[in-house]
């Protein structure tokens, strides 16, 4: 599913039109954002939860030519899966 076929989904179940349901969508996808950037968390119960976590500079291989390369730290998004949402996909 992509972003227009869960806007479609979003305003078929929600009785909304599109354009409510695009923005809808989108204010939540920006509070997310906007929560992890400032290195806070989101959970939502039964859902989910997203952070932040530091991952350090380390060592990689090209793996075209071998050679050694330095791969820079930075900030990645983890997302853990909640109970209600695991147990629906198994």
């Amino acid at each position: 599913m992509n972003k227009t076929e869960l806007i479609d989904a979003m305003a078929a179940d929600a009785g909304i039109t599109k354009a409510a349901a695009k923005k809808a969508l989108e204010s939540f996808l920006g509070n997310v954002e906007g929560t992890l950037k400032k290195g806070g968390r989101v959970s939502l119960v039964g859902f989910g939860s997203w952070s932040v976590s530091k991952r350090s500079a380390r060592e990689g291989r090209n793996p075209q030519t071998g050679a050694t390369i330095k791969i820079a730290a930075k900030n990645v998004v983890k997302f853990k899966a909640g109970a209600e949402l695991s147990n629906a996909v198994n």
